[in-house]
């Protein structure tokens, strides 16, 4: 079964930190991804740009709206995701425990219900 690991955390420089403080976390996270390679359970990752560069498109009422920013305001902001294939929530949890961004923020568990693959198209993984 498939489940995305989405990890919210507060941003490097929103909590002060450097390019240099945020080095041993980028360490971290690549081992973190060489393991989920190795395990064969990976299928894909994203780390996201600052929340700053967000814009945020809605079209509530047929109106449409476009805003700078994120939608919410919250310290904790969604940061990246992994995309793995694992048995059971069970094994997905255990690799959430090992994301390194679950010690500074929280990841959030997620089953995928439908995916979509050029050639493909929707399907149940």
């Amino acid at each position: 079964m498939q489940y995305c690991l989405l990890m919210h955390y507060q941003e490097g420089p929103e909590a002060g930190l450097s390019e240099e403080d945020m080095a041993p976390a980028r360490a971290a996270f690549a081992r973190y991804a060489d393991d989920l390679d190795a395990a064969g359970v990976l299928i894909g990752t994203q780390v996201l740009q600052s929340a700053s560069a967000t814009t945020t498109y809605t079209a509530r009422n047929g109106k449409p709206e476009i805003q700078d920013g994120p939608f919410a305001e919250t310290r904790e902001r969604l940061g990246g995701v992994f995309v793995i294939d694992v048995p059971d929530l069970d094994a997905a949890l255990q690799w959430a425990g090992r994301c390194p961004a679950a010690q500074w923020g929280s990841v959030e568990v997620r089953p995928v219900a439908v995916t979509y693959a050029r050639g493909t198209g929707w399907y149940t993984p």
